[in-house]
């Protein structure tokens, strides 16, 4: 078990890593507003949400022209006076991080010294990802401070915090307001809970969020966050925030349309190398994932294709998280042109740039069946966004030759 709930919080974090910029979503935004008959509208430019002109600065300083689509409906909402509560789903890279860090900025009191704004992480990454994220979007605003609510992080009893955004995990964030007092709930303007789906994958989180919200003023926004919304999250998230209006951004429609897919036949291993090299003088001009069914079959053509020359980067299950982001970083940055992971490793990494993937194993799942989910998530992951991509399948034995047939059958459907 603890093994899904460290890889829902890495996957969201790679994801994370590896966005560097917007995914252009083509899909509407599903809005429901908890007072329908009040007007609030939907943005096209940052300039209409009145911000303070030093965020205006940080935000294009960030690379933001305009807003995504999550950011024209929440944005409003969020930035409303009185305060609105929002529930909001959106996949990763949708922009939800800059646009609730946006209202915690906007609604702090840079006078007043004492924490304003808390918002909540299920991991240590994760929260330090936020705040890098306020440190880019604050930089011009050098009065609003921040401080981490985490483990590590051990301050002197009795002591205030003056920092006015606290951002953290569930239950340092508790102990801070409940056992310690560093932070009085009283003063909090803004409760953010991001990531809600990775949250409740761990026990003891959603207890100690409801007893954080439940220490907050009545007057004190709610803003909860989540990539899916399966029945444990809604539920959640009902529970944590009152009265709430709620956006949906519906995942892209994955269709395999614009992907064009291959096979190769082949009669092992060493022949399915061979034809990979006799692929590669083609394929180098973009990015390619590669996918092999175990680990020793993916650290074994890594070393085979570095032997060849290639500059190839290796991700696999065993690896801290850590060194699983730094392997994502250098190859988001094109240090290296190839990826070569496992099927666990890939589920639920969206790489975008990524034009061509070759499954040098078919992806089957315990039993041997074929795992029609995870090739589209492998190979929908060339073709999104209405992008063109490339998949090439080894075939290397009548084995395997079934299993493609059998994974075309359920797509021609």
């Amino acid at each position: 078990e603890s093994e899904s709930i460290n890889n829902k919080s890495a996957q969201s974090l790679l994801n994370k890593l590896i966005r560097s910029n917007l995914v252009n979503t083509t899909n509407q935004v599903e809005v429901l507003q908890k007072d329908p008959s009040s007007p609030l509208y939907s943005v096209r430019s940052f300039e209409e949400l009145h911000l303070k002109p030093q965020l205006l600065r940080g935000v294009y300083g960030m690379g933001f022209n305009r807003p995504s689509k999550i950011q024209e409906t929440a944005l409003p909402m969020m930035l409303a006076e009185p305060a609105q509560n929002l529930i909001a789903q959106s996949q990763s890279g949708t922009g939800k991080t800059a646009a609730f860090v946006l209202a915690m900025l906007s609604h702090v009191d840079p006078n007043l010294n004492h924490p304003q704004c808390l918002c909540v992480s299920p991991t240590y990454e994760l929260a330090l990802q936020t705040g890098k994220v306020i440190e880019q979007m604050g930089k011009h605003y050098p009065e609003v401070k921040l401080v981490y609510a985490i483990r590590g992080n051990k301050l002197p009893r009795g002591m205030k915090l003056e920092e006015q955004i606290v951002i953290g995990t569930p239950g340092t964030m508790l102990d801070w307001c409940s056992k310690f007092r560093f932070i009085d709930p009283k003063k909090i303007k803004v409760f953010v809970l991001d990531e809600a789906d990775v949250m409740i994958a761990t026990q003891g989180h959603q207890d100690q969020s409801i007893r954080i919200q439940r220490m907050l003023p009545k007057n004190c926004q709610m803003l909860l966050f989540s990539a899916t919304f399966e029945e444990s999250v809604w539920s959640f998230a009902q529970r944590i925030v009152p009265e709430p209006n709620i956006i949906k951004l519906k995942r892209e429609e994955e269709t395999l349309d614009t992907i064009k897919q291959y096979y190769v036949l082949c009669n092992s291993k060493e022949e399915k190398f061979q034809a990979l090299c006799n692929i590669y003088g083609g394929i180098t001009i973009a990015q390619a994932m590669i996918f092999c069914h175990t680990r020793k079959t993916a650290g074994w053509l890594a070393g085979e294709l570095s032997r060849e020359g290639h500059q190839v980067a290796l991700l696999s299950g065993e690896m801290q998280v850590e060194q699983r982001a730094a392997v994502i970083e250098r190859f988001r940055d094109g240090k290296e042109k190839v990826l070569v992971t496992t099927n666990v490793c890939a589920r639920g990494i969206d790489v975008e740039q990524v034009s061509v993937v070759i499954n040098f194993d078919l992806p089957v799942d315990r039993e041997g069946n074929p795992d029609n989910e995870t090739y589209l998530h492998r190979i929908g992951r060339t073709g999104r966004f209405g992008k063109r991509g490339l998949a090439i399948n080894m075939v290397d034995s009548k084995m395997s030759m079934n299993i493609l047939n059998r994974i075309q059958d359920h797509f021609s459907k």
